[in-house]
């Protein structure tokens, strides 16, 4: 069991790269947005896998919940910073 746990880390940790790719690519900024969010919960599943890999979840899930949070409210407040420069209204416009 702890094979699958750990190939399955491996596993998210891959398909974390497509994510960072979204961030540092993407051609708009609310692109980069949401790479930056899928990149902070696919962390949050990683911690809570680590956790289960060194027998100590209950610790884990604590880091997880707090990190979750610190992602949520940062991408909130730079959405909010962007829509107020108008960086997010302005491409929307092109579709």
């Amino acid at each position: 069991m702890e094979q699958v746990i750990l190939y399955s880390g491996i596993a998210l940790a891959l398909i974390m790269a497509l994510s960072l790719y979204r961030t540092l690519v993407g051609p708009t900024i609310l692109d980069r947005l949401i790479g930056v969010n899928a990149i902070g919960s696919e962390t949050t599943v990683l911690l809570i896998i680590i956790g289960v890999l060194y027998k100590k979840v209950d610790m884990f899930i604590d880091i997880a919940l707090a990190y979750a949070l610190l992602n949520f409210i940062a991408v909130l407040a730079s959405a909010r910073y962007f829509h107020k420069r108008k960086g997010l209204s302005d491409e929307s416009n092109d579709y």
